[in-house]
């Protein structure tokens, strides 16, 4: 019988994973989508489900009822709920489980970083230092620069903001990546952009607006991870795909 895997995605990387697992021996893929995006991340193979859990303990039902045998958290780094909510249900069932965290960006010589914890910290990081200011932190955070009436914003995201979501002057772009280092330096010298903010993601799809504003030395506002769960982790697809072979032996 085959053994079953709950990949939690919504990233290339969980795409990826779902394809390479599909190749195993003896495992059924399920991947779950938030559905927070109206033209996800959809892997090619495998089982897919879309919507939440409801918490920890919707998550530990679907566990038991499916049976889930394995649990992959390959979400954005930045989704800390569900990621938290993955730990405690999978430590509830039982259900051996690892974490597909890709490595945050680290600064180097010539980057001019101001890190921050939160995007409010981001938004007063701003206030009376900045007056053209790309924003690549998706649609959901927008909010918290609403109010920064003297800058202009260029907004960069998948899908647009909710209706009725406040948000701040500028114009919206809607791009998925990857982006190329040519068109983040000529999007960056267009629109004349004095400050960068952007999440710290990690991984190479969006890198190369920190390598624009690099050579162009434009600062970026980094905001920072908040703390993951002390659970098992790798930081790659092979390193996932190679836990999951040691948990057959």
């Amino acid at each position: 019988m085959k053994k079953r895997l709950l990949i939690l995605g919504g990233t290339g990387d969980a795409v990826e994973l779902a394809a390479r697992a599909s190749q195993l021996a003896d495992v059924e893929v399920i991947s779950s989508l938030a559905g927070r995006t109206q033209q996800p991340l959809t892997p090619k193979t495998g089982t897919v489900r879309v919507g939440g859990f409801g918490g920890a303990a919707g998550l530990a039902e679907f566990l038991r009822r499916s049976p889930i045998d394995f649990l992959i958290d390959a979400t954005h780094p930045f989704a800390a709920q569900i990621s938290a909510n993955a730990a405690v249900a999978a430590a509830e069932c039982n259900v051996p489980h690892l974490m597909l965290v890709r490595p945050p960006w680290e600064a180097v010589e010539g980057d001019r970083w101001i890190e921050v914890a939160a995007h409010s910290e981001a938004a007063k990081a701003l206030s009376g230092q900045s007056g053209r200011v790309f924003l690549t932190i998706g649609r959901q955070e927008l909010a918290a620069f609403a109010g920064l009436d003297a800058i202009w914003f260029l907004m960069r995201a998948i899908d647009p903001p909710a209706p009725n979501t406040p948000i701040p002057q500028g114009k919206l772009l809607l791009a998925r990546g990857p982006f190329s280092l040519e068109s983040e330096r000529q999007l960056l010298l267009e629109y004349q952009i004095d400050t960068i903010v952007s999440k710290n993601s990690g991984g190479a799809a969006t890198y190369a607006k920190i390598i624009a504003a690099r050579e162009l030395g434009i600062p970026v506002v980094m905001v920072q991870r908040q703390p993951i769960p002390n659970v098992e982790r790798v930081a790659d697809v092979a390193g996932a795909i190679y836990w999951l072979i040691q948990h057959f032996k």
